[in-house]
């Protein structure tokens, strides 16, 4: 055990009197959040969700009862805090304003839409739905998706009532109840009730309301920070992997062996330097940002197991790069292309609950998924107990990836150059 911890505390040294991995390590990371912080307006945010007052164009070109409930919605009180609709006539002059950032999104509802949704014969519904067109700001996607779940809430809802309305008419029809005559009535004041209840129950409402342990405000800070960290640490493992090659290369690694220290000892020393020196940087991160930008990041418990657990599974993906790579250079190279294609797929720049379910699930191959789902949970005021689930992905991930490592690993000699 004595053998291990000196080679992980001799490799541990090296590193940190590198300067340019301190800098991949840290600074980078650093600057990075605190660029973010700085372009969402979420610097210093201690309670704020940092999701307000969007603005919104709104475009009714339809004369009917449905378009004008959608209006009312986005102008309703239960969403006067999360969105700011101006309304204005023309398409064209909605979608300029959105290329010329002046909104985040443009809502448009085409002419008769209320007509193409109810129409006089509620048993022939239109063949062809028209649709209401979302314009949204490429440069706002958070925001823009806000307002895309408020109008597909709204067109499910509208869609709920025209099927419901086109089944009770056809049964009142065929058993004789009312007759032919009477479907224009009755579907226009069908329609009228619809419109009713979809406006009168917005879609999406800010109010404070929980079950059992109350939740923390979020801090979007939160989410960013341990995603650069998530994302950095991957260089860290890889940079780690790389310096085992560089000493083979070097012949250091088979004047090690010489002494009475076997293989396994070196390779699972400088592992846990690499593990090591991980979750020093993930610590460093972690602290500086909650004294800079006075993240509160919950329990601390569960924030000191959930850095062990991610660490961990990072640390497997480096020992599979370093298994399979044949040069320091290639550990660097798939290193850094690994490193930039978790931080996409695990959600450190866009949330992946923003993303379509297939790339969710595929986001699960990386530590980084896992692991801001953990800070989220934290954030949000969960406890240690609330982590099983990233906690059990997070160790399943690093148990298989260092048994494959291993495997391969036992089929190629370090004690040669």
């Amino acid at each position: 055990m004595r053998k291990l911890l000196l080679i992980a505390f001799k490799d541990l040294k090296l590193i940190f009197r590198d300067k340019a991995a301190l800098t991949f390590m840290l600074l980078a990371p650093f600057l990075l959040t605190l660029g973010l912080g700085l372009v969402t307006g979420a610097y210093g945010s201690s309670g704020s969700s940092g999701i307000s007052q969007i603005k919104i164009i709104i475009v009714n070109q339809d004369s009917g009862q449905l378009g004008q409930a959608l209006v009312d919605l986005f102008q309703s009180a239960g969403l006067a805090d999360l969105v700011a609709p101006t309304l204005v006539s023309d398409p064209l002059t909605a979608r300029a304003q959105i290329d010329a950032n002046a909104a985040v999104a443009a809502v448009i509802v085409p002419a008769g839409f209320t007509d193409n949704i109810i129409p006089a014969n509620y048993q022939a519904p239109a063949a062809d739905i028209l649709q209401i067109e979302i314009y949204k700001n490429p440069l706002s996607p958070v925001s823009a998706g806000v307002i895309q779940s408020i109008v597909e809430e709204f067109i499910s809802r509208v869609e709920t009532g025209r099927v419901g309305g086109q089944v009770i008419v056809t049964q009142l029809l065929s058993a004789g109840l009312i007759a032919p005559d009477q479907v224009s009535a009755i579907a226009a004041e069908m329609g009228q009730l619809q419109a009713n209840s979809v406006d009168q129950a917005p879609a999406i409402s800010l109010q404070a309301a929980q079950s059992g342990p109350a939740q923390k405000a979020f801090n979007p800070m939160a989410y960013m920070a341990p995603g650069m960290a998530l994302m950095f640490l991957m260089f860290t493992v890889s940079n780690g992997g790389r310096s085992i090659l560089a000493e083979q290369a070097r012949g250091t690694l088979p004047r090690l062996l010489v002494s009475p220290t076997n293989s396994a000892q070196v390779l699972i020393g400088k592992i846990f330097g690499v593990y090591v020196t991980g979750v020093i940087q993930m610590l460093i991160l972690i602290v500086t940002c909650s004294l800079l930008f006075n993240i509160q990041w919950g329990n601390p418990l569960g924030i000191l197991v959930l850095i062990l657990a991610a660490v961990f599974a990072a640390t497997g993906w480096g020992m599979l790069i370093t298994s399979i790579a044949r040069t320091p250079g290639q550990v660097g190279n798939i290193g850094t292309a690994i490193m930039l294609t978790f931080g996409i797929l695990g959600g450190t720049f866009i949330q992946n609950s923003f993303m379509p379910g297939w790339f969710q699930i595929v986001s699960k191959i990386t530590p980084n998924a896992w692991g801001l789902d953990g800070f989220t949970t934290l954030g949000l005021g969960g406890s240690l107990v609330d982590l099983g689930r990233p906690l059990l992905g997070l160790a399943v991930m690093g148990i298989a990836l260092f048994v494959v490592s291993i495997l391969i690993f036992s089929r190629r000699s370090f004690a040669q150059k």
